[in-house]
């Protein structure tokens, strides 16, 4: 196997199953992701693909003249049959169906980015002029209700770091693995709380990406740009140590540069990443559903209240839009600007 970049290898696979995916599909769906090729990503492509199977997947049962038709048979001119009402109607359907066992759902995001892929398959073929209606433009995009950023607190880090050192709380399995892995779960917790990058970034790095001269990582960001974030001194010694227990390691063919290895000595994957996230987790809190994600809000929360900078916020953890970012700290926002109210005095006492 050659000794690929994650990133490389990820793109490869985003681009197989895309493949896979389009062979189930109309040939003219092709023309739409050659249209958009250049301006998305491998991973945005192969999820348009998947909304847009399940959009004709619904077609082929509920329009009567498909449900003889092969999906790869549908004409172009199917979609100009489409209406208003219909797209609403799977938007309703999409909250849950099943298919092949499994019962599938989709929230108030998940059908935001359904109806998304579809305003994007609709706008190519309508622009070009090979159909006439636009519907999908016409239905409007539900509305996200923000829940609360679930994090944790100060004193429930700390206890967390401390329980990866220590392995106190952990069941007899657990602890059977925890002297082989402890080193490299605490400097990979360390680095997700120390600097908030996404769990996909993090299983991304390789050897060459850490640089201790500026204390910094260089990352892909999503979009593919790259960039680099720095650390402070307590994600230096962590990854310190475990790069001299790394020195040790002898990689698998292909996963030689690869920074986090498994215990099968290949690159750790980002569903083994939640995983362990959630077993030390599950130990400090039981009221919180700690994932990776919520490690990276934990270090957005803490960079605010020491910055009180959203720009400098939204620049750290990626977000194109700094609004993404003040819509997720509405509730810091608010909490610094009640603080402000005693900030000025105005007669002296």
């Amino acid at each position: 196997m050659a000794n690929n970049n994650y990133h490389e290898e990820q793109n490869k696979q985003n681009i197989l199953k895309m493949r896979a995916v389009l062979a189930e599909l109309p040939p003219f769906c092709r023309d739409f992701f050659r249209g958009i090729q250049e301006s998305t990503s491998s991973r945005t492509r192969l999820a348009y693909a998947y909304d847009i199977r399940v959009f004709f997947e619904y077609l082929k049962n509920t329009m009567p003249g498909l449900k003889n038709t092969d999906i790869s048979e549908f004409p172009l001119s199917i979609l100009d049959e489409v209406t208003r009402q219909d797209i609403e109607e799977y938007l309703s359907y999409v909250s849950y169906y099943e298919k092949e066992g499994h019962e599938i759902t989709n929230e108030e995001r998940g059908k935001k980015r359904k109806l998304a892929s579809l305003r994007s398959f609709y706008n190519y073929f309508f622009e070009i002029e090979k159909i006439e209606k636009n519907p999908a433009v016409l239905v409007p995009m539900p509305k996200i209700h923000e829940k609360e950023i679930i994090r944790l607190d100060p004193d429930e880090v700390a206890t967390l770091l401390d329980l990866v050192e220590d392995g106190s709380k952990l069941t007899k399995k657990e602890l059977a693995y925890h002297d082989k892995t402890k080193v490299r779960d605490l400097a990979l917790l360390t680095l997700l709380l120390g600097t908030g990058i996404r769990v996909s970034e993090c299983v991304g790095l390789d050897l060459k990406d850490v640089d201790f001269k500026n204390n910094g990582i260089k990352i892909r960001r999503k979009g593919g740009y790259e960039t680099v974030v720095y650390f402070g001194d307590e994600v230096e010694m962590a990854l310190r140590d475990y790069l001299k227990q790394r020195e040790t390691i002898y990689a698998q063919e292909g996963h030689e540069e690869a920074l986090f290895l498994s215990l099968q000595n290949r690159r750790l994957a980002v569903r083994s990443v939640e995983n362990l996230v959630k077993k030390y987790a599950s130990k400090v809190t039981s009221l919180k559903k700690i994932t990776p994600h919520k490690l990276r809000s934990t270090y957005g929360t803490s960079l605010y209240r020491a910055t009180g900078d959203i720009y400098l916020v939204a620049d750290v953890l990626g977000h194109k839009d700094v609004n993404t970012t003040r819509k997720h700290y509405a509730a810091l926002e608010d909490e610094r600007r009640r603080r402000a109210a005693d900030a000025v005095t105005l007669r002296e006492d």
